[in-house]
């Protein structure tokens, strides 16, 4: 089976933006605010740009290669 270069990797991204946005959600229902000191917020906005990233270069594939 032939995949287009990209694909796997926006596929990816796809699936850590979700995983980090439920656990940003997850946060944001527990409780209002957040003290510096807590690092899950951080590592839930960490995963979102990881994933994030991960869609934008797997759309940069796919789009050089209908080119």
């Amino acid at each position: 089976m032939m995949t287009r270069e990209g694909t796997i990797p926006a596929a990816l991204g796809t699936v850590v933006t979700a995983a980090g946005v439920a656990m940003r959600a997850i946060d944001m229902k527990k409780k209002n605010g957040t003290r510096k000191s807590e690092i899950m917020p951080m590592v839930g906005a960490g995963i979102i740009g990881f994933g994030l990233a991960h869609v934008i270069l797997g759309g940069i594939d796919l789009w050089e290669q209908k080119f």
